[in-house]
C-alpha cells in the first residue's frame, strides 16, 4: 500500500490495548505504545476515610491507578484523617504523568486526606518527603506532575 493517501488506506479499529503505532520525529521513524500517549482524560473515584490509629493508608498503585489521570475523593464515616500515596514517580510509565485530584461535597474542614509521595521510597513532594497537601474541604483540587525523579505541585484549587 505504498503511495497511498490516508483516504485510500483501510478502516482502522479502535485501539484495545498496548498497540504499537509509528510517529516520525524529526525524519525518523519511531514506534510508540498507546500507554504512552498521555492527552487523554482517564477518570477514577476512590471513597477515604479515617480509621483507627495508625491514620489509613490508600495507595494510588496497581491496575486500577496505572493509567488514572484524575481521581475523585469521597469521604466517609467519621471525622479524622487519612494518607493518599502517589504512586512511584520513578517507574517509567509515571515519566511525565500528570495526575489531577478533586475532592467532592462530602469532605469538610475536619475530614482531611494527606497527599504524599509513595511511603519509604524517598521520593518527594515539591522537593518535601515527609510535608504532606493537605485537601480538606469540598471541591478542593490539586495537579501534580512527575518528572521521573520526584512530583512537583504544578496546580492547587482552594
Amino acid at each position: 500500500m505504498p503511495n497511498l493517501p490516508i483516504s485510500g488506506l483501510p478502516t482502522a479499529g479502535e485501539i484495545t490495548g498496548h498497540e504499537l503505532f509509528a510517529i516520525v520525529q524529526d525524519g525518523v521513524t519511531k514506534k510508540i505504545t498507546d500507554n504512552k500517549v498521555q492527552n487523554y482524560f482517564i477518570p477514577s473515584s476512590l471513597t477515604v476515610y479515617n480509621g483507627a490509629n495508625p491514620n489509613p493508608e490508600f495507595y494510588l498503585t496497581g491496575s486500577e491507578y496505572e493509567t488514572m489521570s484524575q481521581l475523585k475523593l469521597s469521604w466517609t464515616g467519621v471525622t479524622g484523617t487519612c494518607d493518599l500515596y502517589l504512586p512511584d514517580c520513578t517507574d517509567p510509565n509515571n515519566v511525565n504523568r500528570v495526575i489531577g485530584i478533586i475532592s467532592d461535597g462530602s469532605f469538610q474542614s475536619s475530614t482531611h486526606a494527606d497527599l504524599r509521595p509513595l511511603k519509604g521510597s524517598g521520593q518527594t513532594l515539591d522537593g518535601e518527603t515527609s510535608v504532606a497537601y493537605r485537601i480538606n474541604k469540598a471541591y478542593e483540587g490539586i495537579r501534580v506532575w512527575s518528572d521521573g525523579t520526584e512530583w512537583f505541585i504544578i496546580q492547587q484549587k482552594a
